[in-house]
């Protein structure tokens, strides 16, 4: 299961409302990159895939593929306003050995020897929508 605060719920649906599509799902997967070696995405589809594990959350419907599943079960995702520039999602991730400093990548402890290589922190992409 991947949760969602009530304050990070409020602002995917703000996000969702400015974007057109209060109805649509939260697409939250991991990809190689960052500085740990995975990174975290989020993004706003209207439908699910064959195979996705479908969560439902403080009113936000959570889409997650089998792949990035593995690596983020059980991850809570929040909203931070003390970020250094201003509001973002952070990720609580019990799957990750170890966390870029900028929160939006780690290195799984479990499949650490599938995970891409490390890129350096100058690749960090942000995880929003």
């Amino acid at each position: 299961m991947i949760t969602v605060t009530e304050k990070a719920a409020r602002e995917i649906k703000r996000v969702f409302e400015s974007q057109g599509k209060p109805d649509g799902l939260l697409r939250v997967y991991v990809s190689g990159g960052g500085c740990s070696g995975l990174s975290y995405g989020m993004a706003i589809e209207d439908d699910t895939e064959e195979g996705d594990q479908v969560f439902t959350e403080n009113g936000v419907q959570i889409v997650v593929d089998p792949k990035s599943y593995m690596y983020i079960a059980g991850a809570k995702i929040d909203w931070a306003t003390d970020q250094l520039m201003g509001g973002g999602f952070k990720i609580e991730n019990p799957n990750a050995a170890r966390s870029c400093g900028c929160g939006h990548s780690f290195q799984p402890a479990e499949g650490a020897e599938e995970a891409p290589a490390a890129a350096g922190c100058g690749s960090c992409p942000s995880a929003s929508m």
